[in-house]
């Protein structure tokens, strides 16, 4: 278990690969979003290999490469919520995909911000 709310396979590449990177800060930032909405945080996308990140569309300095990032949501919370939460719990890359209903929260080393 990568923590007390998140399996190791939340985390794991979705082609089957079986990359595998788990960050325990990234972790930190989830947990703390999860207990401040008291509800499950649902990752649609973890770590990525080089090939799944391009099946994704993802950037060639992806932080999903490197096991830093994930693209989550939180059912029935609004996207500006979780970003709030996001900051606060430490996140330093933060994307809004507003059409696709989720955000991109990661631990690089600088601040970051977009939308998708």
């Amino acid at each position: 278990m990568a923590s007390v709310h998140f399996t190791d396979e939340e985390f794991a590449c979705q082609c089957g690969c079986g990359m595998q990177i788990i960050n325990t800060r990234l972790v930190g930032v989830l947990e703390f979003i999860r207990a401040r909405f008291m509800r499950p945080v649902h990752i649609l996308s973890g770590n990525r290999c080089p090939a799944h990140n391009v099946e994704c569309g993802g950037v060639d300095s992806s932080q999903h490469l490197l096991g830093t990032a994930a693209d989550i949501y939180i059912a029935g919370i609004p996207l500006d919520s979780i970003v709030t939460a996001a900051e606060q719990a430490g996140a330093t890359g933060i994307g809004v995909y507003k059409i696709q209903n989720f955000i991109h929260v990661d631990v690089r080393p600088e601040v970051a911000r977009w939308e998708g």
